[in-house]
């Protein structure tokens, strides 16, 4: 089926009392290996790419790849700009056809954070394309992203930046981080059902890469409609290919190596969608 908007597939989870699973995808067999899992499990799926991804090999490249993927697909798909960190990426990203947005402001003041995000609202409503955005700074360094120590989100601002900007998910900042954990991560979910309260849109967990699955599942059970997972993807990724080189160091073919990068990935697609229980929820 063609790409979807995330919109109508998050509100389903919020419904529902699961929450998406949003996979940060690197290359071509990524991008196969996250849509072979959605559908194995008849998941909907969103693939996300950040910055320096897009840095890499560019916009075009990989919409196109997400919607030749997604073309020959039976659950829904969307491909969404995860942090994008500036009014003219994310027009970028709409141009080319992503059919979900994130505008990461959280790095600015209160106030400059609500002017750029309504800005990207804006630009983004006539075409029916959702935005996500985030208040409070997940932690962790990944990429060109840096957190630092992070910063919660406080419940009240969460109202009001809600309201202010008119966007369709919010990113929360209850103690996750980006990147790899050097430690057990704590959550705040006293915090968590104490925004749940105040604000009505889907609310997102960044960082979840490294959580237990039971912290995942408390988070959904407290309000989480969408969970993003990139640092996880990336290592098996890696691990997969170098399990190839390790047993086979003349191998040259890309494929042989991608091909078992690829099935890694797509077994750890798998059980995080189980986790969040969106399997057998594609409508």
């Amino acid at each position: 089926m063609p790409l979807v908007t995330s919109e109508q597939m998050i509100l389903n989870a919020q419904k529902g009392g699961y929450a998406v699973g949003a996979f940060n995808v690197e290359n071509m067999e990524m991008v196969m290996a996250v849509i072979a899992a959605a559908e194995e499990l008849n998941a909907p799926v969103m693939m996300q790419t950040t910055p320096s991804t897009v840095k890499y090999a560019g916009l075009d490249m990989y919409y196109a790849n997400a919607l030749a993927a997604a073309k020959n697909c039976k659950v829904p798909v969307a491909i969404h700009l995860d942090h994008g960190s500036s009014f003219e990426l994310a027009m970028q990203a709409l141009r080319v056809g992503y059919t979900s947005i994130m505008i990461d402001g959280s790095h600015h003041v209160f106030e400059e954070n609500i002017e750029m995000t309504k800005r990207v609202v804006d630009a983004c409503a006539p075409s029916g394309i959702p935005v996500e955005a985030e208040l409070g700074k997940v932690g962790g360094k990944e990429d060109d992203l840096d957190g630092g120590s992070g910063g919660y989100t406080d419940p009240l601002e969460a109202k009001e930046f809600v309201e202010r900007t008119k966007i369709s998910a919010l990113a929360v900042a209850i103690g996750t981080a980006h990147g790899v954990y050097s430690g057990t991560p704590k959550l705040d979910l006293e915090r968590l059902s104490e925004i749940r309260k105040l604000v009505s849109i889907p609310l997102v967990l960044h960082g979840a890469s490294g959580l237990t699955d039971e912290a995942v599942r408390e988070s959904i059970l407290r309000g989480i409609c969408k969970v993003n997972f990139a640092t996880e993807l990336r290592i098996a990724y890696t691990e997969g290919v170098k399990k190839v080189l390790t047993e086979n160091p003349n191998t040259i073919d890309p494929k042989k190596y991608g091909a078992a990068g690829m099935e890694s990935v797509k077994k750890l697609v798998m059980g995080r969608i189980k986790v969040c229980g969106c399997d057998q929820k594609a409508h």
